[in-house]
């Protein structure tokens, strides 16, 4: 009898530590930190479509309290202060509730304009130096298979595609990529948007294909962000994935393991 009180004190307490592991597991993700993959090509190249991120959900002071369920009420905040220009940040879609991820180019009170495919900011341009061809292969990315834009088109599948890489440089002294394919764009002329009190102007840096602010959400697009809606900042690429399933191998991009993001 000893024996087997003994067996089942043994199980009880496995089940314990397993459990007590995983709640532990779970407030770490919901308070401090939490995974997120890179859908869509938004982002390029900073952040390419089958990167897996970590997002920091304590960088603004604050945690964010985040839940799976479409009727999950807006996210929680502790305390917290405003995303800054430049940061790259996961945040709540404002009707959709889908989480999205784009950098932020205006914080409250800010004026942001688009003149022939040149971002202003307080009415002031931003600094743009070319940088290059970004290339990658025309062919279905990610498992939703969605297709590049490329500025060299019409491209055959498994063709070349090439967009014009830039260094822009915003107020503050952020410095990051962007993606261009024309300058006359229907993203490339944009009212004088000025932020409002307690939102945020977002774009993706591939800048003509990115239904950010500049687009309202009737069109499909997120608008203005609120601040309440961000979940994180987005620091670090731990693994990265060219193929449309995690367990194809040969499809990794070990150059962008564990890669800050700028």
């Amino acid at each position: 009898m000893a024996r087997k009180e003994k067996k089942e004190e043994g199980i009880v307490d496995t089940i314990k530590t397993v459990v007590y592991a995983l709640l532990i597991a779970g407030v770490f993700r919901t308070l401090f930190f939490q995974p997120f993959w890179i859908p869509s090509g938004s982002m390029k190249d900073t952040l390419l479509v089958g990167d897996y991120i970590v997002i920091n959900k304590m960088a603004y002071g604050y945690a964010a309290v985040s839940c799976p369920f479409s009727f999950c009420p807006i996210p929680g905040r502790i305390f917290g202060s405003t995303p800054k220009v430049g940061d790259v940040i996961v945040f709540r879609h404002p009707a959709s509730n889908e989480d999205l991820i784009k950098r932020v180019i205006g914080v409250p009170g800010d004026t942001v304009q688009m003149k022939q495919g040149l971002l202003y900011i307080n009415n002031k341009p931003v600094t743009v130096k070319p940088d290059g061809t970004f290339k990658e292969t025309y062919a279905p990315q990610g498992p939703q298979g969605d297709l590049p834009r490329c500025d060299n088109g019409p491209v055959g599948i498994g063709g070349e595609c090439d967009k014009q890489r830039y260094r822009e440089t915003l107020p503050g002294g952020v410095t990051h990529d962007i993606l261009n394919i024309q300058n006359d764009g229907p993203y490339d002329n944009t009212p004088l948007y000025t932020v409002p009190k307690g939102d945020l102007f977002v774009m993706g840096d591939n800048r003509d294909n990115s239904a950010d602010s500049r687009v309202p959400v009737f069109s499909g697009g997120v608008g203005m962000v609120p601040i309440k809606n961000v979940l994180g900042r987005a620091d670090m690429i731990i693994f990265s994935s060219a193929g449309r399933s995690l367990f194809y191998f040969w499809t990794w991009r070990a150059k962008r393991f564990f890669k800050w993001i700028e």
